[in-house]
């Protein structure tokens, strides 16, 4: 019989602190991913009339945050598997610290756009690195728990930056400096301990190379071991969850106050109220996934709150964006996306991409589907205004379409997984 990862037994074994330190310390890319993009959306305007930035301008800072964090996922996920993953992720951290740095000393539109370019690029770079060390170091027993940990950090950094901002609402530079700030010590404090990680918490040689039987993949880090099935299915399985689910959670993640305002009818001040409302209830349920992550209780919640989650636009499509029915929307949304959206990503991807290349393979599914969010930000704003039932359908249509891709990696991909995954045979230095 075919066992999968979801073992009821693994649930009760007991995670060491060492591994949930590395969660953190990962979790931290999470964290400052996602505080990096709010805080720039938080502080835009502020931006724009201190620096006296014109539109255009504005538009590409906000652009480049996306298209910095592709091309970083992209290049730091292929560079963490040639190089160590370890090293990478060291050296990633610290170059969003310079570029935290950078934006938070900016004394002009100019340098806020480089620091803007580094920090997205050292963000994106770090996303699949951190994810593949987690995995690494975790026994199979509670490797879901571990990088499922990883989305509380992300919540997590979206709520301490919309709160700084609700705070900061009226010191102008100041707060936006401070809460750009904290995102450049927050890094420098997470590179110190990362350095210090490598004695306590990396696998001993004899650990790095334990692997099953039979490996589903051929081993190596050579881009010839991402192109064949073992690779591509569950890569291309996963990015079709991961990009149709994410325009849905990416669309309402930048322009959900903007909608609640423009199509709704509701002031800036309750839209701004809605979402720091619901955002504590997500992160409280994204510790419950941490939770049942290792249990089949994750992939069964999966099938119930995929089916809410889809409800929940089909109400907020049916009446059309009205502050009742967007009301209905965000209770139904926030409930269910700890359960059926990015975490799941994250613990699917881990639990079915080759061990030696996830970083590369992970990196790959990150870059296109932000730069198709990317796309989607752009021509947001003006499907909004042309028409909201037809953007809000548009998003339902991709939300049914994430449910088909993750009962298919549940049901087919997951099953057909080892019990363990090996650790790449070397996670410090390049191999010959």
């Amino acid at each position: 019989m075919v066992r999968t990862p979801t073992s009821p037994v693994r649930s009760e074994q007991p995670i060491p602190w060492r591994l949930w330190k590395v969660a953190a310390l990962s979790g931290m890319a999470s964290y400052l991913d996602a505080a990096l993009i709010v805080s720039i959306a938080v502080n835009l305007a502020i931006y724009r009339d201190s620096y006296d930035m014109g539109v255009w301008m504005a538009g590409a800072i906000s652009a480049i945050v996306t298209g910095c964090i592709a091309v970083g996922s992209l290049v730091g996920g292929r560079l963490a598997d040639m190089f160590g993953r370890r090293r990478v992720y060291n050296w990633d951290i610290f170059c969003f610290a310079l570029g935290a740095i950078v934006i938070t000393l900016a004394p002009n539109d100019i340098v806020l756009f480089c620091g803007v370019l580094v920090a997205g690029l050292a963000a994106g770079a770090d996303l699949p690195t951190s994810l593949a060390v987690v995995s690494d170091s975790a026994p199979v027993e509670s490797r879901a728990r571990l990088v499922s940990f990883t989305q509380v950090m992300w919540v997590a950094g979206i709520v301490v930056v919309i709160f700084l901002g609700y705070l900061l609402s009226d010191s102008g530079m100041v707060g936006a400096r401070l809460i750009t700030g904290h995102l450049a010590v927050a890094a420098l404090v997470t590179w110190q301990l990362r350095s210090r990680l490598r004695s306590a918490a990396e696998p001993s040689d004899t650990e790095m190379v334990r692997e099953p039987a039979a490996t589903p993949a051929p081993r190596g880090t050579e881009l010839k071991n991402v192109w064949n099935r073992a690779a591509l299915l569950p890569m291309a399985a996963t990015f079709a969850y991961y990009v149709t689910w994410g325009v849905g959670a990416n669309t309402f993640g930048q322009f959900g106050t903007y909608l609640l305002v423009t199509v709704s009818g509701a002031s800036q001040s309750l839209a701004t109220g809605i979402n720091l409302v619901f955002l504590p209830i997500a992160l409280v349920l994204t510790f419950v996934f941490v939770r049942i992550a290792d249990t089949p209780w994750r992939d069964r919640l999966f099938y119930v709150f995929t089916v809410v989650q889809i409800v929940a636009f089909c109400v907020a499509s049916l009446t059309a964006g009205a502050l009742v029915g967007m009301l209905v929307f965000f209770v139904l949304y926030q409930i269910s996306n700890p359960f059926a959206g990015e975490a799941s990503y994250k613990v699917w991807s881990q639990l079915t991409l080759p061990p030696d290349t996830r970083g590369t393979t992970q990196g790959l599914t990150y870059a296109v589907s932000r730069g198709v969010f990317a796309g989607v930000a752009f021509v947001t704003p003006a499907l909004m205004e042309y028409s909201a039932s037809v953007l809000l359908w548009s998003i339902t249509a991709c939300m049914a379409a994430s449910a088909f891709a993750g009962v298919y990696i549940v049901r087919v991909l997951l099953r057909r997984s080892p019990d363990a995954a090996a650790a790449p045979a070397d996670l410090g230095v390049a191999r010959a």
